[in-house]
């Protein structure tokens, strides 16, 4: 099964994230246990990498990806973008899509910059605002 997600990951260039262990449980007629091992045997070589909530993504060679913490990665939104305090900042659906993630981890990361005093919550359904812009080496 590994040898057939390494094929398939070599034959299309696209494909950023390999099926779920559920997926391959259904579509291989395998144990969690075969579909796990499938897994580790594509970290090992260099396929893939877990991320967050039990998916795998491929690692392709020659790309690098940021392998910070989302809320670091999120905080340099605020100094990308040359945010200042007060204001807005971008919501938890916008920043999923543009970090590839769930909206509720996004939702978590958004929550450790509040209490790290960087955005400051306007209550459910209300907009965030930047509280404090973190310095370039804070937020590395």
């Amino acid at each position: 099964m590994a040898e057939a997600l390494k094929a398939q990951v070599e034959a299309d260039p696209e494909v950023a994230e390999l099926p779920s262990a559920a997926d391959l449980m259904r579509d291989y007629k395998v144990s969690r246990g075969v579909a796990l091992r499938a897994f580790a045997a594509l970290q090992h070589e260099g396929v893939a990498e877990p991320v967050p909530g039990g998916r795998w993504r491929v690692v392709r060679a020659g790309s690098s990806s940021d392998r910070r913490p989302l809320e670091q990665r999120i905080a340099d939104v605020i100094t990308n973008e040359s945010l200042e305090v007060g204001s807005a900042f971008p919501s938890a659906s916008v920043l999923a899509e543009r970090f590839g993630v769930s909206r509720p981890t996004v939702t978590k990361a958004l929550d450790r910059l509040e209490t790290a005093g960087v955005l400051a919550s306007g209550g459910q359904g209300r907009v965030r605002t930047v509280r404090a812009v973190p310095n370039r080496e804070e937020s590395r």
